[in-house]
């Protein structure tokens, strides 16, 4: 393996080293060297996220120095040269990509320079290419030994899946959130052929396409050949999330999404199907090392964070840690919306008998999806008598196509509307208290938070806004380009819709806010810029409604560091039982 692991070169560190408190993440990002003996992979152990190299079956965890940025995926080559890992410049969106050896040697930047972002990052099998895209409008291929970076192709709303090896053809995904599709381009005319509509292609060894399809109402695996495709992996009732193939095309990882959110893991060979007794409810990141031998993933549940195991047939933990013993488990829920579309949502709640004081929480996205993983404050708030709610609005992802695209333009009235529906069905059940129910959520969720508060003014005794949008007007003028240009297809074109998002945007109606609002972000989220946050906290102070603003210095759209995960936490907890319940019952 090139680039052998040198002790003298690396920090070297036990995995339990350091007593982890609940806002840890874990570690994820798992990549195994080309022969699966040693996984790289992202942790915050250390207090913020960095690139980890374990060999498997040991305790011992070598640290490798990235730099003071934090890192969000790490990529081992295929042959074993190098790793590829994702910065991000004060916790930012904008991503950059540097190249290090496993042993820490040779660190050199090689995409996202100056404002660019780069993303979509993969080595090419057997070959020392790199996949990367910069600002969904260029494609490169960067060779790791010549130090070259070649420019494939440029579009608008373009990212680079693969290469030939004969670089006759490109893989490529093409088009805006929700309406992506892949093709196979021919770099000598520059004709495109068209796949499928989906998110996730590769080549095999021998020229065929596999892709997640999402042409159908639930996504599946394809393979496609001469023209002709076959379907080899779907199913009635669940989704098909992502899937790995092995260099030689032999095995197929497929992760699905099945019961409103949890994993089920399949390896099918030509002869087999066999199915992964998974470790955590929650699975993601699914990779295969070069010779097919090892299975690397991310898996995470309640009071589980993130750890990284492999799979060689048997499971083999690489970093993982362990479970908080008296973590609630969350119980799904489906009930049918106001015009009688069915949503689901997870309940977290705690002992005795209801109603409660119950916090909805909505998810980012919005075409992301809750499901039942690690999630620190969802415990926390249990830990006080206070039930967590967090709803699968229409919008998103996991329940099939029409869902995640039922909440798009002018249809985001309805999405608003869910947001009271979970209320009321959770007041008709027994489990919340119709005075004291809370709403918060972060990003688009954070969005949602105010928009339901700004519809429903008496709904809510308190409210929590993260890094949500307030203004479409604002968030499409200051928002990284690519990220406006990808966000038209859900949200609306920012001049031929001006007047509905204007009528969607909370700032429209902030007048009707009268609940207490905390208002948090990064001053670096350049996603959703810090100007949606600071005409809330105007606003909200020209009115006289109680608000707090919690803004991080250091952070972008993420909070990376463990010590802003933890002010976050702590301020969120107390915010929160200050005005749902005082008194020493909860705070206590």
């Amino acid at each position: 393996m090139t680039g052998q692991l040198n002790r003298v070169d690396v920090t070297v560190l036990p995995v339990g080293w350091i007593s982890l408190p609940s806002e840890v993440a874990g570690s994820w990002s798992a990549t195994p060297s080309p022969d699966g003996r040693h996984v790289a992979y992202v942790s915050d152990r250390s207090g913020s996220p960095k690139v980890w190299v374990q060999p498997v079956g040991s305790e011992l965890t070598f640290l490798v120095d990235t730099g003071e940025h934090p890192v969000v995926s790490v990529h081992w080559s295929t042959g074993g040269g190098w790793l590829a890992c994702v910065l991000a410049p004060g916790g930012a969106p904008r991503t950059e990509v540097w190249l290090v050896r496993p042993d820490g040697s040779a660190l050199h930047q090689v995409a996202g320079f100056g404002a660019d972002s780069a993303d979509n990052v993969r080595w090419l099998p057997g070959r020392p290419l790199l996949a990367v895209t910069e600002n969904l409008e260029t494609t490169l291929l960067v060779d790791a030994e010549h130090g070259t970076r070649e420019t494939i192709t440029t579009a608008e709303l373009v990212a680079l899946f693969d290469v030939a090896p004969d670089r006759s053809r490109a893989l490529l995904r093409l088009g805006p959130r929700g309406g992506r599709h892949i093709a196979v381009r021919d770099l000598t005319t520059g004709v495109d052929e068209y796949v499928t509509s989906g998110e996730q292609a590769c080549f095999g060894p021998d020229g065929a396409v596999y892709a997640r399809s999402d042409a159908g109402e639930l996504p599946v695996l394809i393979r496609v050949a001469d023209g002709r495709a076959e379907v080899l992996a779907s199913s009635e009732t669940a989704e098909v999330e992502s899937f790995a193939l092995t260099a030689d095309g032999r095995s197929i990882a497929v992760l699905w999404n099945v019961r409103g959110g949890e994993s089920e893991l399949t390896v099918l060979t030509p002869t087999s199907a066999t199915t992964v007794d998974l470790p955590g409810p929650v699975v993601s990141g699914v990779s295969w090392c070069h010779d097919g031998s090892t299975l690397t993933f991310t898996a995470e549940g309640p009071g589980q964070p993130h750890g990284v195991w492999t799979y060689d047939g048997d499971l083999h933990p690489v970093s993982v840690e362990e479970p908080a013993p008296n973590a609630v488990r969350p119980v799904l829920h489906r009930f049918p919306s106001h015009d009688g579309l069915e949503i689901s949502g997870w309940l977290f709640r705690p002992a005795g008998e209801g109603p409660h004081p119950t916090v909805l929480w909505l998810h980012g996205g919005p075409e992301a999806q809750e499901r039942p993983g690690h999630g620190p404050l969802f415990q926390s708030l249990v830990d006080r008598g206070i039930a967590v709610f967090a709803p699968n609005v229409r919008g998103s992802s996991g329940f099939g196509r029409s869902f995640v695209n039922a909440d798009n333009g002018a249809l985001r009235y309805a999405a608003i509307g869910d947001v009271a529906a979970c209320v009321s069905y959770l007041v008709s059940t027994g489990v919340a208290d119709e005075a004291r129910v809370g709403c918060m959520g972060r990003s688009y969720g954070g969005y949602l938070t105010l928009a339901a508060l700004t519809t429903y003014p008496s709904m809510f005794a308190v409210g929590i806004d993260v890094c949500g949008m307030s203004n479409f007007a604002t968030f499409y003028e200051h928002t990284e380009p690519w990220i406006a240009a990808a966000a038209v297809s859900k949200y609306g074109d920012p001049v031929a819709d001006a007047e509905l998002l204007r009528d969607l945007s909370p700032i429209t109606r902030i007048d009707n806010l009268k609940t207490p609002l905390m208002v948090v972000h990064g001053e670096n989220d350049s996603n959703v810029p810090v100007i949606e946050a600071e005409q809330v906290v105007a606003a909200l102070a020209e009115r006289g409604v109680p608000h707090k603003y919690l803004l991080f210095p250091d952070e972008g759209h993420e909070l990376q560091h463990r010590t802003s995960r933890a002010e976050y936490l702590r301020e969120t907890v107390s915010w929160l039982t200050t005005h749902l319940a005082p008194g020493p019952a909860l705070l206590g």
